[in-house]
């Protein structure tokens, strides 16, 4: 059973500044967590279930960091209306910035404050193979509850880096594509590596961060809507941007 000081522990770790001073972070749901024992095995602390779930998913999984609990128990320390059926307590990746690929695209974001937005788009830059992406300092934290949530384990394979936009965009020798309601097509842009950044819907990307800029670019709009939602951009950019070129090997 657990004790209350576990049940505190697991909880303050939804609040940031303290997955920040334990350089921990929860999971809930067994596609998460099959993808983390698959993918990144050695960040698992705790894992707590129950035997029904052990019995079905648990082959393989460390049997010391296994806490066999009840289900009234899940519900105290999920961070979800419906509790998952196995929820752990998992390290932090430590890992060294990654610069900017000269070989492909890459992502930047500026002010992504929606943590579903952040997560759908970890999951986007998974989905096309990409291995990082950068994000401004004020960006909705990778570890918050609601974004781990929605990278559905892509962030088990995804790096995401907070960095100083303006210095990392005034260094780099790559082309800077910067998203927004006006600029060139993004159906004319053709090259096979640079940086792509994506700003907030509401806000869009601020001004002393548009002025790293060598192209502006934007997706033609052939309706009436008024924006689209910062994943929903980002999936359509990347989509066009990695796309096999004619004549080129596809995945």
């Amino acid at each position: 059973m657990l004790t209350k000081n576990e049940i505190k522990y697991i909880r303050l770790l939804q609040d940031k500044k303290h997955r920040d001073t334990e350089n921990r972070f929860v999971v809930e749901g067994t596609k998460w967590l099959q993808d983390l024992w698959q993918w990144q095995p050695g960040l698992l602390e705790t894992l707590y279930t129950t035997e029904s779930w052990i019995s079905a998913h648990g082959s393989g999984i460390d049997k010391q960091k296994i806490r066999i609990i009840a289900d009234f128990e899940l519900e105290k320390i999920s961070a979800l209306s419906h509790p998952a059926p196995v929820i752990a307590v998992v390290c932090k990746p430590e890992k060294e910035k990654l610069p900017f690929s000269q070989h492909q695209w890459n992502i930047v974001l500026d002010g992504i404050q929606d943590p579903g937005n952040l997560g759908s788009i970890i999951r986007i830059a998974d989905w096309f193979g990409l291995p990082a992406i950068w994000c401004s300092p004020d960006c909705a934290d990778a570890f918050n509850p609601k974004v781990v949530q929605a990278t559905m384990g892509s962030l088990c394979r995804v790096l995401v880096q907070y960095i100083k936009l303006e210095t990392w965009l005034t260094g780099t020798n790559l082309p800077v594509y910067m998203s927004g309601m006006e600029g060139k097509s993004l159906f004319d842009i053709h090259e096979k590596s640079g940086i792509l950044v994506i700003g907030s819907e509401g806000k869009g990307v601020r001004k002393e961060i548009a002025s790293k800029a060598t192209h502006h670019i934007t997706i033609p709009r052939l309706g009436h809507a008024e924006s689209l939602n910062a994943a929903v951009a980002a999936g359509i950019m990347v989509a066009k941007l990695t796309a096999p070129r004619e004549g080129s090997k596809g995945h």
